[in-house]
C-alpha cells in the first residue's frame, strides 16, 4: 500500500509540474481527474466543516447511512441497506450493511456510529474536544444513539423531526473511522478516514488534495484511479487554467467566462438548486438595527442589474429567505423588493440615518457559491452610496471571512456577503435565523435577528410530519422574515460547472456536492 500511495503521489506531483510547466499544452495525468475548487479546504472532518467546498471533497471519501438519490434530494440507503420509522416519528431503527470496512481497516458496525454521533452531540465524550462540530443543529432532536446488536443501530428523537433522514444523507452526518480519529485526534481532519469510493493520500496545504480508488468499495470501484482537488481561488486563474488543459472539471464558473468554453472541446452543467446569495444585515447595533433601515437595503440594491448584468442570467432575483427550488415549501406570493432608491431614502430617514452614514461591509474575494462576489460587492456599495449610505468594503480570503463572519458582526461589521446551499427549507432558517441560533449559542445567525413568531413557525414545521402543514408554517416564516429583512435578499443562483469533453458519468446534483464514483475519464 506504502509503495502505492508513493508511487500515485509521485506521478501525480510529475504531472502537475508537467502542467505548469508548459500550460499551452498540458495534459493532465491518465486515470487521474485535476479538479479546480473554489478554495482551500479548511477540513476533512465532515463534522467540523460548513462550506459545500469542502464537502466536495468529503461525499468522495465517506458514505452516510443514506445517501441522496442521483439528481435528487429523495434518500436512499447507502451505509443503511434498510430503516425503520415507529409510529410516533421518534425511533429509527436501521439495519447496517455488512462487509464494510473504513480505509483504515478497520470495520464499519453500529459502534462506529454510535461513535460518531455520540463525538459530535455529547460534551462529556472522550472525543468531543476533536471538535468544534458546528452543524450539531442538524441532529438536535436526537435524545439517545445505541447499538442493539453489530450491525443494528437505533436513533430515539426526542420530538418528531422532519428532516432527520435528509440531515443523515447531509455530510454532517457521514461516517468517519473511530480508530482514525483516536489515533490522529484534533489533527484528524488532516488524516482522515472514511468507507467511500476514493481513500486520502495526501493534503499539500494550498496545493491539492489528493484521494486515490478504493478498491474495495462497497457500491463498486470507481473508473478514475485518483482524483486531485487544486484550490485555485482567483476566478479568472481557474478559467486559464481550464483553457490550458491544467484542470479537467472546474466548478462555479463565473458567468461572463461561460461563452469561452462554447466549443466542442469542453461540456458546460447547469442545473438549479437550493441557493441563496444574500447580505447578512447587524441587526443589534449600528444603522441596521432598525428595520426600517435593512428595508432600505433592500430597496437601494439593483438586484435585476446583478443578475443581469454581474451574473449573467445564470441567477434569478431572490424574494426571500427560501430559495424557489424547494417548490413544495416556497411561497410564490411574495415578490422580491423592487429597485426604488427614493423609497430606501424615505426609510433611512424614518430610521434616523443620517446622510453619508458609514456602514462597514464584509467582502469575500470567492467561495462556495459565491458568484463573483468582488464585483457585486462593488455594485452593492454603489447602489448603497446613491442612498446615502458609505459602505466601507473589507475584503478577506474565504477561510478568513468565515472565522469573521461567523462568530457573529457584533462589534466588528454591519454587513456581509453570504451565501448557503441546503437540503431542506427547514436548514437555513433554523440555523440562520431563529433566536437560539445566534452565534454564542453555536448557531449562524451572526446578524442577530430575532423574533419570536418566526422562532415558533420554525419550532413547529421541523416537529410536523405532514409535509402540507409544513408548508403552510415555511410560508408564513417567509413572508414574516420578508418585512422584517434581516437581510438582503439577492439571487438564487443555478449552480454551473465545465469539463474537458473526454470526461463521462458526470452530472450537477442538486444538493451541489460532486459525486465522481461514476466519472469516467476518456
Amino acid at each position: 500500500m506504502t509503495r502505492f500511495l508513493s508511487g500515485l503521489a509521485a506521478a501525480i506531483v510529475m504531472g502537475l509540474a508537467m502542467l505548469n510547466a508548459a500550460p499551452a499544452t498540458a495534459q493532465t495525468p491518465p486515470g487521474v481527474l485535476i479538479v479546480g475548487q473554489i478554495a482551500e479546504p479548511k477540513s476533512l472532518d465532515p463534522q467540523a466543516v460548513t462550506a459545500v467546498n469542502d464537502f466536495r471533497i468529503l461525499m468522495n471519501i465517506y458514505d452516510g447511512l443514506v445517501r441522496y438519490k442521483d439528481g435528487t434530494l429523495e434518500v436512499e440507503p447507502a451505509l443503511a441497506k434498510s430503516w425503520t420509522i415507529s409510529e410516533d416519528g421518534t425511533v429509527y431503527t436501521f439495519k447496517l450493511r455488512e462487509g464494510v470496512t473504513f480505509h483504515d481497516g478497520s470495520p464499519f458496525n453500529a459502534e462506529a456510529v454510535v461513535f460518531d454521533f455520540q463525538r459530535m452531540l455529547d460534551e462529556n465524550h472522550p472525543y468531543h474536544d476533536t471538535g468544534p462540530f458546528p452543524l450539531a443543529f442538524f441532529f438536535s432532536a436526537v435524545k439517545e444513539v445505541k447499538a442493539l446488536d453489530d450491525m443494528t443501530v437505533e436513533f430515539t428523537l426526542n420530538e418528531p423531526y422532519a428532516p432527520f433522514l435528509s440531515n443523515l444523507a447531509y455530510p454532517t452526518g457521514l461516517i468517519a473511522s473511530p480508530a482514525a480519529i483516536k489515533e490522529h485526534g484534533k489533527d484528524f481532519g488532516r488524516n482522515p478516514s472514511g468507507t467511500g469510493p476514493f481513500r486520502f493520500v495526501e493534503w499539500d496545504s494550498n496545493t491539492k488534495v489528493v484521494v486515490e480508488r478504493n478498491e474495495d468499495y462497497w457500491d463498486g470501484a470507481p473508473s478514475l484511479q485518483a482524483v486531485v482537488f487544486r484550490p485555485i481561488t482567483d476566478a479568472n486563474t481557474r478559467v486559464a487554467e481550464m483553457l490550458s488543459g491544467g484542470i479537467d472539471l472546474m466548478v462555479e464558473v463565473p458567468p461572463d467566462s461561460l461563452a469561452q468554453f462554447g466549443d466542442a472541446a469542453y461540456k458546460i452543467y447547469e442545473q438549479a438548486g437550493p441557493h441563496l446569495w444574500f447580505l447578512i444585515l447587524n441587526a443589534k447595533e449600528g444603522p441596521f438595527a432598525d428595520k426600517r433601515a435593512r428595508q432600505a437595503v433592500n430597496y437601494a440594491i439593483d438586484k435585476k442589474a446583478l443578475v443581469d448584468n454581474i451574473l449573467q442570467g445564470t441567477a434569478v432575483v431572490a424574494a426571500g429567505p427560501t430559495p424557489p427550488a424547494f417548490a413544495w415549501a416556497y411561497n410564490e406570493s411574495l415578490q422580491p423588493y423592487p429597485h426604488d432608491p427614493e423609497k430606501a431614502r424615505a426609510l433611512l430617514k424614518e430610521a434616523g440615518v443620517a446622510e453619508g452614514t458609514e456602514v462597514t461591509f464584509y467582502v469575500t474575494e470567492g467561495g462556495s457559491g459565491m458568484l463573483d462576489p468582488v464585483p457585486m460587492g462593488a455594485a452593492i456599495q454603489a447602489d448603497l452610496a446613491e442612498v446615502g449610505l458609505d459602505a466601507k468594503i473589507e475584503t478577506y480570503e474565504w477561510n478568513t471571512f468565515l472565522g469573521k463572519v461567523n462568530p457573529g458582526l457584533e462589534g466588528k461589521a454591519d454587513m456581509a456577503e453570504m451565501a448557503w446551499m441546503t437540503n431542506d427549507p427547514d436548514t437555513l432558517p433554523y440555523l440562520a435565523l431563529r433566536t437560539d441560533a445566534m452565534p454564542d449559542k453555536g448557531g449562524f445567525n451572526s446578524g442577530y435577528y430575532s423574533n419570536p413568531e418566526v422562532d415558533a413557525l420554525l419550532e413547529k414545521a421541523r416537529r410536523s410530519t405532514d409535509q402540507d402543514e409544513r408548508a403552510r408554517l415555511y410560508k408564513e416564516m417567509q413572508e414574516i422574515v420578508r418585512e422584517d429583512a434581516p437581510w438582503a435578499f439577492i439571487a438564487n443562483w443555478k449552480q454551473n460547472a465545465v469539463s474537458k469533453a473526454g470526461i463521462e458519468g458526470f452530472g450537477l446534483q442538486p444538493s451541489f456536492f460532486l459525486l465522481l464514483h461514476d466519472v469516467v475519464k476518456d
